[in-house]
């Protein structure tokens, strides 16, 4: 399987596609089990899928045709919003409603470490230096947590109190990007401790829907970010090296909200879901769809890609 790519539902089902084709491969049916799922991740290796579902986190073996999950790490108490892995593959990153942020052993499903956020948890993602975690919550902060001193370094309210409902750090640690709900996006340079410059350099806001803000995205070579947003809509921005965002492209198709996205190693192509109960793959360079995926049967609201090595 050199192309892994997943979408979750509201109507409970995972489902594995093939990219090129359409065709749905496999099927995580969960018959029996409640909770809808809200967040994927593919491990660095593509050799496991982690799903956060209602107030758990099931961990599944993608080579495996079994809805049997390998692992499942409980301990959140309201729902786990976002799931990442640490790049050795050894560790999980939840944050949850709950207002915690939780890592996780996956070599003994033991809880690593818990950090309280205080308010819900949005969003959360690993800094690609590994040491450090940045997430976004209901109160409108950012935080930076350092894995080592076990304590949060580095907190931003960029917009007062209005909920950031999502963050992004490139790929080679140069930037953050933050979306909050109402649609407004804020960049900030990240510099290197120790040069006497703020660690966060604010750079740039802009605003770039209307409407609520579901994700923002960078792409792995950082030179595009995508935002998805409730006006049924994903806008694909460029920016210069001046941190200039321009608008490249907006990708309509969707009927619905846009809840989700993810882009190819390559950065050529976009994945999303959406409220139509249907995903998508994109083109980048011409912004048009190249292939749906049909089967859900209620919202598609998260999705993972993982077309690298493995």
């Amino acid at each position: 399987m050199s192309v892994i790519l997943v979408t979750g539902s509201y109507d409970h089902e995972i489902r594995f596609w093939e990219a090129w084709s359409g065709i749905c491969s496999r099927t995580i049916a969960r018959s029996g089990e409640s909770g809808q799922v809200n967040r994927l991740a593919i491990s660095p290796d593509k050799r496991l899928l982690a799903a956060a579902i209602h107030k758990k986190v099931n961990i599944y073996e993608i080579a495996s045709s079994s809805s049997t999950p390998v692992t499942t790490f409980e301990g959140h108490t309201s729902n786990v919003t976002s799931v990442s892995f640490h790049s050795q593959g050894k560790w999980l990153v939840t944050g949850s409603e709950d207002g915690t942020i939780k890592i996780w052993d996956l070599r003994n499903t033991h809880l690593h470490r818990n950090y309280n956020n205080e308010a819900p948890v949005n969003d959360v993602c690993v800094h690609p230096n590994q040491g450090e975690l940045i997430s976004c919550d209901q109160a409108g902060r950012i935080k930076q947590w350092d894995l080592s001193e076990n304590i949060c370094t580095h907190e931003l309210t960029p917009a007062g109190d209005v909920p950031i409902r999502s963050v992004t750090l490139a790929a080679d640690g140069s930037c953050l990007v933050a979306g909050n709900n109402k649609g407004k996006c804020y960049v900030w340079k990240i510099n290197e401790e120790g040069l006497g410059l703020p660690r966060f350099q604010a750079v740039t806001k802009f605003q770039a829907h209307n409407k609520y803000l579901t994700r923002c995205l960078l792409s792995p070579d950082v030179k595009y970010l995508a935002t998805c947003s409730a006006d049924t809509t994903v806008k694909i921005w460029s920016i210069t090296s001046n941190y200039e965002f321009k608008l490249e492209k907006v990708l309509q198709g969707h009927q619905r909200w846009v809840w989700d996205c993810a882009f190819s190693a390559d950065s050529a192509y976009l994945v999303t879901a959406s409220s139509d109960h249907t995903a998508r793959l994109w083109e980048m360079t011409s912004g048009e769809t190249v292939r749906q995926y049909n089967g859900h049967h209620k919202a598609a609201v998260c999705c993972a890609l993982h077309d690298g090595a493995g």
